[in-house]
């Protein structure tokens, strides 16, 4: 996993006695996966969410401890050592990081609310830990939030030059304008409100959110649409004449629009003149909560990379988008995103060439592994 800090690497939690878990008591167990604490005293970096994983119930936490050592084949794989630069190979420091940042209650139901809401939170906050990639990083790299009282709390966050989409009520770059079941679709299918995932939430789909029986996948709906808007970012104008007139603009020619010929050529026959998409099968651009996030991390990456949808039984066929990285420059990829961020009603900040320049290079020293 890519860190501001440096590569941090996974162990391996097959019960193989030497390489893995499989010399764990369960006390053991459940000391890794709430305090982040192995054992012999080692801390865990944060990067492994025990900061959530911390509200986990104690019968779900019996139920993991017996599938990791009963329903997992051992495996004698010893992955590379993490070795994070100094100070952060320090790890004797996490003892005041968790003692100032990392939570230690279990869940505790809100008895104002109804049992889906509160199964929903607890799956979002606790066993999903949503808020490790869509919650906003402080300093120290800690969480700045952990539940729905607080200010940021799943309100958007950078990870790996990802950015992971606020997933409050925000009608604009939030989920305001999806529905309920437009929510468990995309998390059951990887498509849903005319968005497909991609970058890192494919894996989440396909290897996670797919599983979901579909009453947990209604309350996973019905607590993430009680989140009240916050950090609003970007517009969404949905008068159909606002799209009429981006697509006349790429109609007739009169393309002299910086950015919208670099759609024609390159994006329209996938997402369409007026930036509608195909449900199911490429998203669309028109009013993305993507598209009007205050961060262009995602879309630049994306430009760069290219991607690939979610693969999912009984889902639509995964589609790809191809990499632009080595055809357009860093100038035509500012002003086709600008035009996107700005068409058929869709108002949000420009994008510079000098965001694209230096993001290219992050991407590029962080694929060197530097």
């Amino acid at each position: 996993m890519r860190s501001p800090f440096g590569i941090i690497w996974s162990s391996n939690i097959t019960p193989d006695p030497d390489a893995g878990i499989g010399r764990y008591r369960y006390v053991d167990f459940v000391r890794a996966v709430r305090d982040g604490i192995a054992p012999g005293g080692k801390h865990l970096y944060p990067a492994m969410p025990y900061p959530s994983f911390a509200k986990i119930s104690d019968d779900d936490m019996h139920a993991l401890y017996a599938y990791f050592m009963h329903g997992v084949q051992p495996v004698a794989k010893r992955p590379p050592q993490t070795a994070l630069p100094f100070p952060f190979n320090q790890r004797w420091a996490l003892v005041f990081w968790n003692e100032f940042f990392a939570p230690h209650e279990r869940f505790k139901p809100n008895e104002n609310r109804s049992a889906a809401w509160n199964r929903g939170a607890y799956l979002v906050q606790a066993l999903g830990h949503c808020g490790a990639c869509h919650t906003a990083r402080g300093p120290a790299f800690e969480e700045r939030g952990y539940n729905e009282t607080d200010r940021l709390f799943l309100t958007g966050g950078t990870v790996d030059h990802w950015f992971a989409p606020n997933l409050t009520g925000d009608a604009a770059s939030g989920l305001g304008r999806w529905s309920q079941a437009d929510i468990a679709s995309f998390l059951k299918r990887g498509h849903g409100a005319g968005a497909a995932a991609f970058g890192s939430m494919v894996e989440v789909i396909e290897n996670s959110g797919q599983y979901l029986t579909d009453d947990d996948l209604q309350a996973i709906s019905t607590y993430l649409k009680t989140l009240v808007p916050r950090r609003k970012s970007g517009f969404a104008d949905t008068d159909p004449s606002k799209r009429e007139r981006t697509v006349d603009v790429l109609r007739t020619g009169a393309i002299n629009q910086p950015g919208a010929g670099l759609y024609r050529g390159f994006c329209a026959r996938c997402h369409h003149d007026d930036g509608m998409g195909e449900p199911n099968k490429y998203p669309r651009l028109a009013g993305s909560a993507v598209v009007l996030a205050p961060h262009i991390t995602s879309l630049v990456r994306l430009l760069i990379e290219g991607g690939s949808s979610a693969k999912t039984e009984g889902g639509p066929k995964p589609e790809h988008m191809p990499a632009f990285g080595g055809k357009l420059t860093d100038t035509e990829m500012a002003r086709v995103l600008t035009f996107v961020r700005n068409a058929w009603g869709n108002q949000a900040a420009p994008v510079t060439t000098r965001e694209v320049r230096e993001m290219r290079a992050a991407i590029a020293k962080t694929a060197a592994g530097k």
